[in-house]
């Protein structure tokens, strides 16, 4: 169980940083419904969104004015984003998605991971969080990072092409989760994996609204089920599971 005691005036700050993230969670997420194909010629239509996968609420996407939160003083204490990213392994020279990477948190500390000889792929669904990621990323003279503004069902990445996807507090809020690791999987390379960190559902003193939290039980239904098969698990981290998936056998 974490340790939660922090001093007051912080405390306040970060229940004050949940409180205003909960809010903006609530308004609907800026992407398009249709996005243009690479030839501009025609648009890729986006099927309806449904409530639910596999018995789980799907949750709303962040909108993009609940970015601050992401950037909050209070993280590091609160999640220990050091450990999370050196239990990830990244090695230079390596391709990495960061998918939902919102105004680039972890997009950042990953360029510099990789190298200048390595890529990073920051994909989301909002245009005004790659704008942001954008800006920070040239006041950090960061030049390794591809924006993509993907799509709920489509992250744009090209087959056999990643050594590792990152999904930090995001899958929970796929409005098509199956489509999504479908498109993922194929994404990977043959050894390539995906990182899955979700706050823990088991764990009521993590202080996340429980749409916003996933149990490894849940996580172990839909994974496996659409072709992904469980390498690690890491579970080092204060509020957050941390995961780790490969190819498996392709679902029917």
């Amino acid at each position: 169980m974490p340790d939660l005691q922090v001093p007051p005036r912080r405390w306040i700050a970060s229940i004050a940083l949940l409180f205003l993230v909960q809010l903006v969670v609530r308004l609907p997420a800026a992407p398009a419904q249709e996005a243009a194909q690479a030839d501009g010629s025609s648009t890729e239509e986006i099927p309806p969104a449904k409530p639910g996968y596999m018995g789980r609420k799907i949750a709303t996407t962040m909108h993009y004015l609940g970015a601050p939160w992401l950037m909050r003083e209070s993280r590091q204490r609160e999640e220990d984003c050091e450990t999370l990213l050196k239990a990830l392994n990244v090695k230079p020279g390596q391709t990495v998605c960061d998918i939902g990477c919102g105004n680039g948190f972890y997009t950042l500390q990953l360029a510099k991971l990789v190298g200048e000889q390595g890529r990073v792929l920051a994909v989301d669904i909002q245009p005004e969080m790659l704008h942001m990621l954008e800006e920070r990323a040239k006041e950090a003279g960061l030049t390794n990072i591809e924006l993509i503004h993907g799509t709920q069902i489509d992250p744009k990445l090209e087959p056999n092409s990643v050594d590792l996807i990152l999904l930090v507090d995001v899958y929970h809020e796929f409005s098509h989760p199956a489509e999504m690791l479908s498109a993922m999987r194929e994404a990977l390379k043959p050894e390539g994996r995906i990182a899955l960190a979700e706050f823990r559902l088991e764990d009521a003193s993590v202080p996340i609204k429980r749409l916003h939290k996933m149990s490894k039980k849940q996580i172990m239904k839909e994974f496996p089920a659409n072709g992904l098969e469980l390498a690690e698990s890491f579970d080092e981290l204060p509020w957050q599971h941390l995961m780790f998936f490969k190819r498996g056998e392709a679902s029917p």
